[in-house]
């Protein structure tokens, strides 16, 4: 049997096997298209989430699905808004559905133990949606042994400690990290070709009044995309942001799916 933990590069009899042993954990990525300012593609919100999802996977004995290529709309506040070339979005209703047919095939396969990776703040409720309808229809058919975990990877970087060594002139807020520090550190942890640190634009913090505008307003959002300065990412930074991610998803989804450490 094949070694490899993406579905994708299984054969489906590989895959067939996997899943009759009754324990498969199946996790998912769910990223975006979207601009990361000057110095970074445009597809990190797929890149780093996969990546993650690998490692975990890895430790526990997972596999690991194509992932979700593009993401719901670029919010300006979050992802400097829908208005940049290159951004390319679904539709809340899409993203929902896609979700939702996938749990349902999965299910058909036999599996009934998913793990959704967030890694773009925008799809988080239409994730949840999309898990919503898909449970209610797989109640009707007699299916109610489905248990899926939504998570995004960034939660689980909590500790002061190292959000002290990640920020040691202080911690702006989540909000603002869009193409900032934290992906440009994990981006050069795991695909440093990716990243071209002499294009990062060292601006101000973004700074958005506490309600919307729409259409929103171009000129809100800094001109290179970022919401902050990626100036003080690094490899090391993002090893360390690697490692927690991973010790601590790994931590979670063996609590919730009460498996054997």
């Amino acid at each position: 049997m094949s070694k490899s933990v993406f579905i994708g590069e299984l054969t489906w009899k590989e895959y067939e096997a996997k899943v009759a042993e009754g324990n498969c954990v199946a996790m998912l990525p769910v990223g975006a298209l979207e601009q990361h300012g000057h110095h970074m593609c445009m597809n990190v919100d797929v890149l780093l989430p996969t990546a993650v999802c690998q490692r975990v996977a890895e430790r526990i004995g997972a596999l690991v699905l194509p992932g979700i290529q593009y993401g719901y709309k670029s919010q300006q506040k979050s992802g400097g808004g829908n208005h940049f070339p290159g951004t390319t979005s679904l539709d809340g209703a899409t993203l929902t559905h896609t979700v939702q047919d996938i749990i349902r095939e999965l299910a058909r396969h036999g599996v009934r133990r998913l793990v959704m990776m967030n890694g773009h703040y925008e799809n988080s409720m239409f994730i949840v949606e999309g898990i919503d309808l898909a449970l209610r229809e797989l109640r009707y058919a007699g299916v109610d042994d489905f248990k899926v975990v939504a998570l995004s990877y960034w939660d689980f970087v909590r500790d002061p400690q190292v959000i002290g060594r990640l920020y040691p002139d202080g911690f702006l807020g989540w909000d603002i990290e869009h193409g900032g520090v934290f992906e440009t550190s994990l981006m050069l942890a795991l695909y440093p070709q990716l990243v071209d640190l002499d294009k990062v634009v060292d601006h101000p913090p973004a700074t958005f009044p506490p309600y919307d505008v729409f259409p929103v307003i171009p000129e809100r959002t800094p001109a290179p995309g970022t919401l902050s300065s990626a100036k003080t990412a690094s490899r090391e930074k993002g090893e360390l942001i690697l490692s927690v991610c991973v010790s601590g998803i790994s931590a979670a989804v063996r609590e919730a799916f009460d498996l054997a450490t």
